[in-house]
C-alpha cells in the first residue's frame, strides 16, 4: 500500500527535494502552497483560514523567514499545532531549524521563536498522532554565508540528507517526539 503524504510548502527548495525523495521511495504526495500559480495540488495560505483532507502523514516543512510576526507565527508554528491537533495525519515531520535546538529560552526573534515554539509542540505528546521532526542547518543558505556558529564540521547537508531523515522518521512506527539534527554537526559547535 503506498503511503499518502502531504508536503506543505512542497513546490520550492527544501520542500521540493523532500516530496521528490518520498516519490522516488514510492510514496503517493501531495504537495500544498500558497502561491495559486505554484502548481500545488492544494492552495494553502496558513497565514489565514483553510482546509485540507486527511493523509497517512504530513510533513510540515512550509515555512516564512521574514515578514509581519503574525504571519510568520501563523505559519511556521500555529498552522502545523493545527494540524496535529485536528489530527489531520496519525503521522506527523516537522521540519525546525538547527539553531533553537541549544536554547533554554524562548528567543525573541520571530522565526527563531517560531520554531522553538514548533520544538516544544514536537516534544509533546499527542494522542493518536505521532510527532517528530527534523531540524536542519544551512541548507538553502549560500555556500558564501557563514552561521554564527561557525562551519559545519562535517559538511554542509543537502536537501536529500533532510529528506532522508524525514523518510526515516515517517518509516518507523515507534519513534515519537524525537528531532534529528541534519546540520553537519553544527549545533555542537
Amino acid at each position: 500500500m503506498r503511503h499518502k503524504v502531504l508536503v506543505t510548502g512542497g513546490t520550492t527548495r527544501l520542500g521540493l527535494a523532500i516530496a521528490a525523495h518520498l516519490r522516488a521511495c514510492g510514496y503517493e504526495v501531495a504537495v500544498s502552497s500558497h502561491r495559486p500559480d505554484a502548481g500545488a495540488d492544494y492552495l494553502a495560505d496558513f497565514r489565514g483560514e483553510w482546509s485540507l483532507p486527511k493523509f497517512d502523514a504530513i510533513v510540515n516543512n512550509a515555512g516564512l523567514f521574514t515578514g509581519p510576526e503574525a504571519d510568520i507565527m501563523a505559519v511556521n508554528y500555529l498552522a502545523p499545532k493545527r494540524i496535529i491537533a485536528e489530527k489531520l495525519a496519525p503521522n506527523v515531520v516537522n521540519i525546525l531549524d538547527n539553531r533553537i535546538l541549544n536554547l533554554a529560552s524562548e528567543p525573541e526573534e520571530c522565526y527563531c521563536r517560531s520554531k522553538w515554539l514548533l520544538l516544544k509542540e514536537t516534544l509533546k505528546f499527542h494522542a493518536g498522532v505521532r510527532v517528530n521532526a527534523v531540524a536542519p542547518g544551512p541548507v538553502i543558505a549560500p555556500v558564501a554565508v557563514h552561521e554564527a556558529a561557525g562551519l559545519t564540521p562535517f559538511g554542509r547537508p543537502t536537501p536529500e540528507a533532510v529528506a532522508a531523515a524525514v523518510r526515516f522518521l515517517l518509516e518507523s512506527p515507534t519513534i515519537c517526539g524525537a528531532v534529528i539534527p541534519v546540520d553537519g554537526g553544527q549545533h555542537l559547535l
